[in-house]
């Protein structure tokens, strides 16, 4: 295909070993576009002038289930290091879900980008510039992908498939009051399960050059 660079934003959302990940990381070498995953809960700590430590574990000590949630989400995206100074800090799930919006919303503005999860279809929903995916497939599919790529026996894969799946399913729903399945969130769903994940950053690559356009490299 293309080696020009596009311009605008993919939003990726994918179940459990769909292959979120590696599709988000190859298509944005091919597009050209910087790709966001972990780099997003570091700049929401930067934007609350907090620690990465206090978004990730501030909402172990909540009473909420969502907040306990949102701990788990971001643990799942980002490795921890050591664990520096906690702060006490009025964060709630309301300041990270308004500090995520504004790091997708800075994204979509500048340098455009691929963007894995946070809901990323329903914060810049209806933008021109974007294009919203859905990677998914069968739980059997997803489980027997992991097992394979990951080396792990099949009762573990079985059981971060569920706690996964269901702490995403959460986010959408306890933030937005909507479903991450929902067909008419996106304009492209892919069954990774039946489809290698090449041929699914194939067919994303062609749709995001025909809905966002191409430029050359260079070009502002």
């Amino acid at each position: 295909m293309s080696d020009r660079a596009v311009r605008g934003v993919v939003t990726l959302s994918a179940s459990y070993g769909a292959g979120g990940g590696p599709v988000g990381r190859m298509l944005a070498e091919r597009l050209g576009l910087p790709f966001f995953d972990r780099a997003i809960p570091v700049e929401v700590a930067q934007r609350m002038a907090v620690s990465l430590e206090t978004v990730l574990a501030h909402d172990e000590k909540a009473e909420t289930g969502m907040e306990r949630f949102l701990t788990t989400m971001a643990r799942l995206a980002v490795p921890l290091g050591p664990d520096p100074v906690v702060h006490d800090v009025g964060y709630s799930a309301e300041t990270y879900k308004e500090q995520t919006e504004a790091v997708l919303r800075r994204v979509a503005d500048t340098t455009g980008g691929v963007v894995l999860g946070r809901a990323g279809m329903l914060v810049l929903r209806g933008r021109p510039d974007v294009l919203s995916v859905r990677l998914d497939g069968p739980v059997a599919g997803r489980i027997a992908r992991v097992m394979a790529l990951e080396g792990i026996d099949e009762a573990t894969a079985r059981e971060r498939q569920a706690q996964t799946d269901r702490a995403r399913d959460a986010y959408v729903k306890s933030l937005y009051g909507a479903r991450q399945d929902d067909p008419r969130l996106y304009h492209l769903i892919l069954d990774s399960t039946v489809l290698e994940l090449e041929t699914c950053t194939d067919l994303i690559e062609l749709a995001a050059r025909a809905r966002l356009g191409s430029r050359k490299p260079g070009w502002g």
